[in-house]
């Protein structure tokens, strides 16, 4: 794991933990964890965490565990949802109007810098 992804691992789970009003020992209570192990992830000093450790994490912070998977790079790119599928599975109640001008918005974005929403990355279909 690069330095950039110990540290994304990092923010999220203070992020997560701190939004929901819990200490590190806390936690790691929840979690059926040592608070040492949930403060040197939170420190990014972890190298190799599992993934049983951040599997219970997750868990006890009521996050999908793709969340953690993800900002590690353990889910390839290809296993992961385009935007638009992934927005209105994800928040199937907000009103028509307000998923459009999202997908719209991302579509934008992304695009200006040289990529689809829904279709292959840059270079990924060229032989």
């Amino acid at each position: 794991m690069s330095t950039e992804e110990h540290l994304k691992l990092a923010n999220i789970i203070k992020e997560a933990r701190q939004e929901k009003g819990y200490s590190a020992s806390e936690l790691a209570r929840r979690a059926g964890l040592q608070p040492s192990t949930v403060t040197r992830i939170e420190a990014a000093q972890l190298q190799h965490p599992q993934p049983e450790t951040l599997i219970v994490i997750a868990h006890a912070l009521e996050k999908p565990t793709s969340d953690l998977f993800a900002c590690l790079n353990w889910l390839p790119k290809e296993q992961l949802p385009s935007f638009t599928p992934y927005l209105r599975a994800k928040y199937a109640d907000l009103p028509e109007q307000v998923l459009e001008k999202l997908e719209n918005h991302v579509a934008k974005v992304v695009r200006r810098y040289g990529y689809e929403t829904n279709g292959p990355e840059p270079g990924q279909d060229e032989f």
